[in-house]
């Protein structure tokens, strides 16, 4: 009974109150509404929103925040970038044709280069970004093989007020019979707009072309189409670049300085807001943030009060100084998003601290950029200090760590920028075949990592110790054979018959470079492994062939009169297994610099320092014969081929610069000898007093295709245990490799 009285009563409180609603609040607000509607208006009601027609008739919410007195706003500029770039939603499946690509498979990725006229200007950096193109792997002559086109015309600077902006653009492209409004086509560009506002407007309907373009905007950037690059200066090298400056893994990671900047201050127009407001952080102990107004012709006409202050505190500090004893740097935006110093600090290894709104990072599809730069924000810069202070040792350390992966392997040169332009674009075509993140974000780099030979992580020698996998337990055994078989005692047959009883080879292939014909399988020796014989074609660099034959990781390469034991073999595989990525053998040499010719010097001598390996008995991986024959220039190979010399020491350089690593000798029998015997002399090259010189030229050649010298000297060699050891050889286990 009490709770049915409870409810009756919670009913009639209800009825009360939408009674009280009703008559109190709901005339309330029509009489409101009465009172301040004007006289003569009509009562509006709300909008059908699926009646496209009536739409327009109401503002767009950025237009009702717009002061006609302030810059413009992002729907101004949204629309002055759909007036030049009217397809920009172009994506690959909508404005690329993908069939004149596909012609020949992934080998039909092919890139075609319009002749300039001869009257054109041409600035250094775009001439440096076509002798990028011509001289790659994917550079064509014929229009008619390409897959890709870049224009002959300069379009790097589109500012009007540049001495490098060229004119017409529009028209002389229009003029291009394959143009086809831009499909397939690639432009470069790395300054848009002019003063004041320093726009995305090109001068040009780039149509359904893609950008790769320096300081791309986030609203603007075509996803999986348009590809941010780096701005760079015309300074910028071919070919190879500096090294970045960590050198070790110092520690502690912090530097004398926690932050710094050091750059112009705008004192008007786009950017200036950022940089006029960098002094407030300025402490001059651990956070050094230098502005100068003194640039430009006229800036004393418009200096502020406090430019003679700054320009006096920003010669106390040296730029190079403070970037090299700098922690974090601050990247803040120029007139454009992006800026040299981010390339400067990634060198550097100073952690860039970014200050640029909707900037769309170089290589965004690929580069996982929050492992080596801290993003931040223009409207809050107060809080930069508190942020780097609180990022701990380890994450300093993993942060510099990546700055110089990356510059290393995407930033140090024209060359590299260029070809990771044109990598993702190529992965993008080729998607079912394509490099996935992890091979951009770890070394060797995406550059190095061919996904034709696999899209596994565990086919590559890079990988093995992230993914907790080793190389396989046995070998292929490659011999170069260039002498005739005329007896059963020449050194090959030994060979064959040390090689064949380790337990760990798995085949042997004879790769047949001799001038006489092949000989039958009858007169080769009875092996307890598989052998098979191969036609060189007499080139020397087919020892390096990806031979489908081939099933196992290692390969042991050998020229046909080496001299080894059994367990020298068995020793060196498993010094291998320990260091996959790395060329392991016995035979070393070494390069040095000659001052005097200004030049690199190739040696044999036998001394404690080394950085090459020869390949006459020496094992390594065998996904570097697929990256020697598909990532190396003709050109190289070709050199090899008509001197059929040289091709031991560009392996040397192709792995070192893979890896930024020396190669790894093994402990050696003294009574090893590098010379020819006397059958042999008569037919080998190296026999030849001319051989020694063109190693030489070899060595320079390579070096300068590089851009820098790979190889890296070492001192470092590997024994087995209790080798030479004053203890009985029954405790031994390699007791062979110490008898004279």
């Amino acid at each position: 009974m009490q709770a049915r009285k409870k409810y009756v009563l919670l009913g009639l409180c209800a009825c009360c109150w939408l009674v009280l609603f009703y008559w109190g609040g709901g005339v309330q607000l029509r009489v409101f509404r009465m009172l301040t509607r004007q006289r003569g208006e009509v009562v509006r009601p709300w909008p059908n929103w699926t009646d496209r027609a009536f739409l327009p008739r109401y503002a767009h919410l950025d237009e009702l925040q717009t002061d006609p007195g302030m810059p413009e706003s992002s729907s101004q500029r949204r629309q002055a970038w759909s007036t030049v770039y009217k397809d920009s939603r172009c994506r690959m499946e909508t404005c690329f044709d993908f069939s004149r690509c596909r012609r020949r498979g992934r080998e039909g990725f092919r890139v075609y280069i319009y002749p300039s006229e001869k009257n054109d200007r041409m600035s250094e950096s775009y001439r440096k970004i076509l002798t990028s193109i011509s001289e790659s792997r994917y550079y064509t002559s014929d229009p008619h093989e390409a897959c890709l086109f870049v224009l002959g015309i300069d379009t790097l600077d589109r500012d009007q007020l540049s001495g490098q902006f060229v004119a017409n653009v529009d028209e002389r492209i229009r003029g291009y019979p394959l143009w086809n409004d831009g499909r397939n086509h690639l432009i470069f560009n790395l300054y848009s707009g002019t003063w004041p506002n320093y726009t995305e407007d090109l001068g040009f309907n780039i149509g359904q072309a893609m950008l790769a373009k320096a300081s791309l905007n986030t609203e603007h950037f075509r996803q999986a189409f348009d590809v941010s690059i780096p701005l760079f200066s015309k300074d910028h090298p071919q070919k190879g670049g500096e090294r970045g400056w960590l050198v070790r893994n110092t520690t502690p990671p912090q530097r004398k300085y926690l932050l710094m900047f050091k750059g112009k201050r705008y004192l008007t127009g786009i950017g200036s807001d950022t940089r006029n407001a960098l002094h407030h952080i300025h402490n001059g102990k651990d956070i050094v943030s230098l502005t100068t107004c003194r640039h430009g012709k006229d800036w004393e006409k418009h200096k502020d009060a406090r430019c003679d202050h700054d320009n006096l505190e920003y010669e106390r500090f040296d730029y190079q100084e403070l970037l090299h004893n700098s922690t974090f740097c601050l990247v803040p935006r120029g007139r454009r998003l992006g800026s040299f110093r981010f390339l400067e600090s990634l060198q550097a290894a100073c952690i860039p601290v970014l200050l640029s709104n909707g900037w769309e990072l170089p290589f965004s599809d690929v580069i996982q950029w929050n492992q080596a730069v801290i993003e931040g924000d223009e409207r809050l810069l107060l809080q930069v200090p508190s942020t780097v202070r609180a990022v701990g040792n380890d994450r300093v350390l993993a942060l510099r760590q990546r700055t110089q992966m990356l510059w290393e392997a995407y930033f140090s040169s024209v060359d590299k920028i260029v070809l990771t332009t044109l990598e993702i674009i190529k992965d993008r075509v080729f998607s079912h075949v394509s490099r996935n993140k992890y091979m951009w974000n770890s070394l060797p780099g995406g550059l190095l990592v061919l996904p034709e030979y696999s899209t596994h992580l565990a086919h590559f020698p890079f990988y093995y110790l992230g993914l907790g996998v080793g190389p396989g337990q046995e070998f292929t055994a490659v011999i170069n054979a260039v002498s005739p078989l005329v007896s059963q005692s020449q050194p090959i047959m030994k060979l064959l018959q040390v090689v064949s009883k380790s337990k760990y080879c798995s085949q042997i292939i004879i790769l047949w470079n001799s001038e006489k014909p092949q000989p039958s399988r009858s007169k080769w020796p009875p092996m307890p492994v598989p052998l098979t014989v191969t036609d060189g074609r007499r080139k020397t660099t087919s020892r390096f062939l990806p031979h489908a034959a081939i099933e196992t990781e290692a390969v042991l390469s050998l020229d046909e009169d080496t001299v080894l034991l059994t367990s020298e073999v068995n020793f060196a595989f498993l010094v291998w297994r320990s260091f996959p990525d790395r060329i392991v053998g016995y035979p070393p040499r070494s390069h040095f610099w000659d001052p005097l010719k200004r030049a690199w010097g190739y040696t044999s001598k036998w001394t404690n320092d080394y950085s090459i390996v020869l390949t006459g008995a020496a094992f390594y991986h065998r996904y570097y014969h697929y990256l020697f024959s598909h990532y190396l220039p003709q050109s190289l190979r070709t050199l090899v081929d008509r001197t059929s010399n040289c091709e031991d020491i560009l392996m040397n350089f192709l792995v070192s610069a893979v890896t930024h690593l020396p190669p790894i000798k093994v402990a050696q029998r003294k009574q090893y000898k590098e010379l020819p015997s006397v059958q042999v002399a008569k037919s080998v090259p190296w026999a030849n007093p001319e051989h020694f010189n063109q190693r030489q030229e070899c060595i320079n050649t390579f070096a300068s295709w590089f851009g820098y010298m790979p190889l890296v000297h070492s001192q470092f060699r590997l024994d087995p245990v209790l080798f030479k050891d004053q203890v009985s050889v029954l405790r031994k286990k390699y007791k062979d490799m110490e008898r004279a």
